[in-house]
């Protein structure tokens, strides 16, 4: 078997309840969603304090090889409790764009997964079509106060809220709509975001209560009126409804992975658009149910890790107390210019001009937020010794300790040496850094990332950016952290420069403001909101046979 569908369907899920004891959870903690998923209540984390340590998975740049970041934040999760540990991991949920797109599941793979992982890549427990309808709702009372009267004088050119859907459809980036006569709304250019690139989304994983959702729902900006003042779901009073529709999402969903571990998965947001993490209420709850908790944030450790630290941990007041960093020789290799068919060949050269990518995200780590790290190799099996050793030796070099890890092929069992190493870092002093203060300016936060997390040069602003950013800051918005959207596949804004690259300026075309998740969104390269789907969608290969089963999710 070396289907991840077939793998997972090999294993018997344990009864949900049964897991839920495991980390101290009592029948009245949580919400039954059928046999193996539940609902934990919000107000376990009155009884409790988060108190455990924080692991965050973070990896390389990603490449067309891939780096198994999710693989091995369960299989570490799984070596910790055969090792003894009270482990919890706590993961993000799958949008059905990436699952129906190209990459057909977010679950782990081989024998590090989470289960059932047929339902938590499809509509698991409805949280993600509870925050497109909490968007969708905001959009339609937006748009009908515009056509009842227009009493806040709202300028229909100046709306910036977007409808969604949690699907890759390029059809809907750019369209209009209110056509056909006066009954039917006010004409307008109009367009679609997927769910996962929403502000609602960020606001539901930033959010620590319900107190807090509605507050930050209230804040979000969705228009300006005619004297340039700006429109808030508050002034629609669309806050109470739109938290009313995301009351039972707000409650983490418990699961579990091939080995019984408890996993806590819960929100979604893109990391090269938003902040790329799990819930904050997720997190705070699998901190105070066990004595380690394992996390992951999205793409490379210079998009998940850097928001990660520099928004996630600020707003929720986290210290991580370790960082493991997921590579893979087969993807240092294409940093080095190896074409993906030549990567079961031994390419020493190829693997030593890669390496820096790898190095510098191990040395942001240590170096600019000042944390304990790891590197955990994931395993493949067209690794020689040579590169092994290569890979060792010169993480060792930068005083970072590299280790084999086989989650996939033996589930915890192939991750016990990392399993130690990261008790052994957890346990090692530290001082957590932020790489910019708040109090900077917007500018000068965006040339700290760009300078210190990417490695580079400076940074360009255009007229639209500059603008914007002046008008921000004399709103008052200027003390926000900012999140920068940009390619995912390099350090820098250009997708066609790998490795390590240097002496780069980033370009900002424009910045927007995120009021109600807390940040401001900077804009760089051709950044989209809505996805497409490539030209043979893994949706093709998914369906399901006579007997109800669920095939084609890899």
């Amino acid at each position: 078997m070396n289907n991840d569908l077939e793998i997972a369907k090999a294993y018997k899920p344990q009864p949900i309840g049964e897991i839920a004891e495991k980390i101290g959870l009592l029948a009245d903690d949580i919400e039954y969603y059928g046999k193996y998923k539940a609902k934990i209540d919000l107000n376990v984390l009155k009884k409790t304090k988060p108190h455990s340590k924080l692991i965050l998975v973070t990896a390389i740049t990603p490449t067309p090889a891939g780096e198994g970041k999710t693989t091995t934040t369960i299989g570490l999760a799984d070596g910790m409790r055969k090792l003894g540990y009270k482990a919890v991991v706590a993961l993000r949920e799958p949008s059905l764009g990436p699952v129906f797109g190209v990459k057909g599941g977010a679950t782990g793979g081989g024998h590090a997964q989470v289960v059932p992982m047929e339902d938590i890549n499809l509509h698991f427990t409805g949280d993600f079509h509870a925050i497109g309808a909490a968007n969708n709702l905001l959009a339609a009372m937006l748009d009908n106060h515009i056509h009842q009267g227009n009493a806040l004088g709202i300028d229909p050119r100046s709306v910036t809220w977007k409808r969604c859907v949690d699907m890759n459809d390029r059809q809907l980036r750019f369209i209009v709509d209110g056509l056909n006569g006066r009954a039917n709304g006010v004409p307008r250019e109009d367009g679609y975001d997927i769910t996962v690139a929403t502000e609602v989304m960020a606001v539901f994983c930033l959010a620590d209560g319900y107190a807090d959702l509605k507050k930050r729902l209230a804040r979000i900006v969705v228009a300006s009126t005619y004297d340039k003042k700006p429109v808030t779901a508050g002034d629609l009073k669309a806050e109470g409804a739109m938290a009313a529709l995301l009351k039972d999402a707000l409650k983490p969903n418990l699961v579990q992975t091939l080995e019984g571990t408890p996993a806590i998965i819960h929100g979604g947001p893109f990391a090269n658009i938003a902040h790329g993490c799990n819930s904050v209420i997720a997190t705070k709850v699998a901190m105070s149910v066990s004595d380690y908790t394992v996390t992951e944030a999205g793409f490379g450790a210079d998009l998940g890790a850097e928001k990660f630290f520099d928004i996630k941990c600020r707003y929720a007041g986290l210290k991580p107390d370790a960082v493991v960093m997921v590579a893979t020789i087969r993807a240092l290799k294409m940093h080095g210019g190896a074409s993906k068919t030549e990567l079961a060949k031994e390419d020493l050269t190829a693997l030593k001009k890669g390496l820096p990518n790898l190095l510098r995200h191990v040395s942001n780590v240590k170096n600019v937020y000042k944390l304990p790290v790891t590197v955990a190799v994931n395993k493949f099996p067209t690794d020689t010794d040579k590169e092994v050793e290569l890979l060792i030796s010169e993480c060792a070099a930068l005083g970072v300790k590299a280790i084999l890890a086989d989650g996939w092929a033996k589930g915890g069992a192939g991750m016990l040496e990392l399993a130690d190493e990261v008790v052994a870092l957890c346990n090692t002093e530290h001082g957590f850094e932020f790489s910019y203060p708040l109090e900077a300016s917007v500018k000068d936060k965006i040339r700290a990332v760009v300078t210190k997390v990417y490695g580079g040069a400076g940074v360009s602003f255009l007229a639209p950016a500059v603008n914007k950013i002046a008008e921000l800051e004399a709103a008052g918005y200027g003390h926000l952290p900012v999140c920068i959207a940009k390619t995912q596949y390099s350090f820098s804004d250009d997708p066609k420069l790998l490795g390590a690259p240097e002496g780069f300026t980033v370009t900002v075309r424009n910045v927007k403001l995120s009021s109600g998740a807390g940040f401001i969104v900077v804009l760089t390269g051709d950044i989209m909101t809505m996805p497409g789907l490539p030209k043979k969608p893994a949706a093709e290969d998914i369906g399901i046979d006579d007997d109800g089963n669920i095939y084609g999710i890899f």
